[in-house]
């Protein structure tokens, strides 16, 4: 898609009034209120969103779009909470079960660390049998075998059950974790905050304000954390500016979310069910992403949701990361995307020329590691 200037947007719009409203602010410097985000995700013409939404991140981050050489290892499948919009945790005597060795969990790290990886991405289900030592140390041997890799592990949910099962506050948890290695905690299980849809859709999980609570924890004790919202189950578009607006107030008060992450649901083998998002959708999604979070440096187009061509496209609707060369994910697998389970840096770097943008691997913290011209 062209990029189009501040004055060009309002040319081509001109006809759309409150669009012209609200870009106006935009290109000003102010901050649009939930009513006029509203307005773009419904009535907006979707290039003109692309269009605002790429003119906001070129002035973040320039042509620049970021990948990283990683991994995510899912150390278990079994999972006591059985939410069903998942597809991925199972019961302890399903035949699909499984629990990974920390000899595998190991032999995992050291082929992402002899392939250049510079992050372990862990996350899995959440086993009713196992204690809360197992948690801290897996973070600690992969670290001690590997100190050089960074340690992405434990969402905010497994955090809270972390805290739940010892009976340590989430500060307690945190600063073991960080004693034993940890460097980031990844943005899942954030889910959608309306608790209205929670009960639906997950009911046992950590509410809302659990997670939100042990990412401005972590944000206090120097933890950068990524962000997340599940979109295209049983929610409503208002509900989706809701959770986008409770991030962006606690970004407001702590500054230590790094990217934010839209996830597509994908229903195949759920018992939720329901029907894939649609390419428009994904794009409008992540371009009002990219408007509404003007705190949030950086809106990343998971390639293993959104898919490849959709995540192109997107580097030009406001996204500025594709995550990274991933490996072998599971949770998302298990209910039907059909990406890849692992992207080479070559495909990643292609993938990114192809769309218009320079390619740049990043470390965890976005600082470069090398531009690729």
């Amino acid at each position: 898609m062209e990029v189009l200037t501040a004055d060009d947007i309002l040319k081509v719009y001109r006809d759309d009034r409150e669009f012209l409203k609200i870009a106006e602010k935009v290109f000003q410097g102010k901050r649009i209120d939930e009513e006029e985000a509203l307005y773009l995700y419904e009535r907006a013409d979707l290039t003109a969103l692309g269009h605002l939404a790429e003119w906001l991140n070129r002035k973040k981050n320039g042509s620049f779009a970021y990948f990283i050489v990683n991994r995510q290892i899912n150390p278990t499948n079994v999972c006591m909470y059985q939410c069903d919009f998942c597809a991925f945790g199972v019961k302890r005597s399903d035949p699909k079960a499984y629990e990974m060795t920390l000899e595998e969990i190991l032999r995992k790290v050291r082929e992402t660390y002899e392939m250049g990886g510079r992050e372990v991405h862990i996350v899995g289900g959440i086993p009713s049998n196992w204690p809360y030592e197992k948690y801290i140390e897996i973070v600690r041997e992969v670290k001690k075998a590997f100190p050089d890799i960074v340690v992405k592990a434990w969402t905010a949910v497994e955090i809270h059950h972390m805290a739940k099962i010892s009976g340590k506050s989430y500060e307690e948890v945190l600063k073991e974790l960080m004693d034993a290695g940890l460097d980031a905690i990844p943005g899942g299980g954030a889910e959608i905050f309306s608790e209205r849809v929670r009960r639906i859709i997950a009911p046992y999980k950590a509410s809302a304000r659990d997670y939100l609570e042990v990412h401005r924890t972590a944000h206090r004790l120097g933890i950068p954390t990524n962000a997340t919202m599940l979109y295209g189950h049983v929610e409503t578009l208002r509900e989706r500016i809701e959770h986008l607006s409770e991030l962006r107030k606690l970004q407001d008060e702590t500054g230590g979310f790094q990217v934010f992450i839209p996830l597509a649901y994908w229903p195949e083998g759920t018992r939720l069910g329901g029907t894939r998002t649609s390419s428009v959708d994904d794009l409008k999604t992540i371009a009002l992403s990219r408007i509404f979070l003007d705190n949030f440096d950086h809106i990343k187009a998971y390639w293993v949701t959104l898919g490849e061509k959709v995540a192109q496209i997107a580097l030009n609707f406001g996204a500025d990361d594709l995550d990274g060369t991933i490996e072998e994910e599971r949770i998302v697998h298990s209910a039907g995307t059909k990406s890849a389970y692992g992207h080479s840096v070559d495909r990643l770097v292609n993938m990114i020329k192809k769309a218009g943008k320079v390619p740049v691997e990043r470390d965890t913290f976005y600082n470069v590691v090398r531009i690729f011209s």
